[in-house]
């Protein structure tokens, strides 16, 4: 269930006065952390829209990132079927860990396709960059129209491979589509985000 400030009584801290509460990046999927929430602690974590916890250890509020300002904005939170544990999608900003992972499990706990959430990040932290040392700028610096050109060519490498029912052919080609498509995107304005929105509408 998802939780608003009119429902936080829901939660069932009767059991516990402090239950578990995981943060998972809202637009990979990853498992960032996972710490304790109170009463209070939620609460804070709504008031301040950064992921709040109770530390055990020193015994008092502290929210995520007030020391490295790594926050995680809280995109929406829930409680489970029996409200004793929470779930909160964030986004982070910067490594969650403090060894400066992203996620305090290791970068390799994570589903495989949470790396085109990753790619478009990347893609989108380097259309400013300088266009002679990187390709992704130098796709924003072009006309759009080379952006519509490479993911139309793309688009018919990936059917002349299936074609020829070359794999090792077709994963490159599909590779190289999603990557244009997702720069494609970005410069629209839009996000592979609102595509995956797209298609649950059309699955509904």
């Amino acid at each position: 269930m998802q939780l608003t400030k009119d429902n936080l009584t829901q939660v069932d801290f009767a059991k516990s006065e402090l239950i578990p509460a995981i943060v998972q990046d809202a637009r990979s999927g990853i498992i960032l952390m996972q710490g304790f929430m109170n009463a209070d602690a939620l609460a804070a974590t709504f008031d301040k829209q950064k992921v709040t916890f109770y530390s055990r250890s020193k015994q008092r509020l502290w929210t995520k990132g007030e020391t490295s300002e790594n926050y995680l904005e809280v995109v929406s939170v829930h409680t489970d079927c029996d409200y004793d544990s929470i779930l909160v999608l964030a986004n982070p900003l910067g490594p969650t860990c403090h060894l400066g992972t992203q996620s305090c499990f290791g970068d390799d706990a994570k589903p495989s396709l949470a790396f085109l959430a990753e790619l478009e990040q990347v893609i989108v932290s380097r259309k400013d960059d300088d266009p002679s040392k990187s390709y992704t700028a130098s796709l924003f610096s072009k006309d759009l129209s080379r952006s519509c050109q490479k993911v139309g060519e793309e688009g018919v490498e990936v059917a002349l491979a299936a074609m020829k029912h070359d794999n090792d052919e077709l994963t490159n080609e599909s590779a190289d589509l999603l990557y244009h498509l997702t720069v494609l995107l970005q410069r629209q304005g839009l996000s592979l985000a609102d595509v995956v929105s797209c298609l649950q509408g059309r699955h509904k």
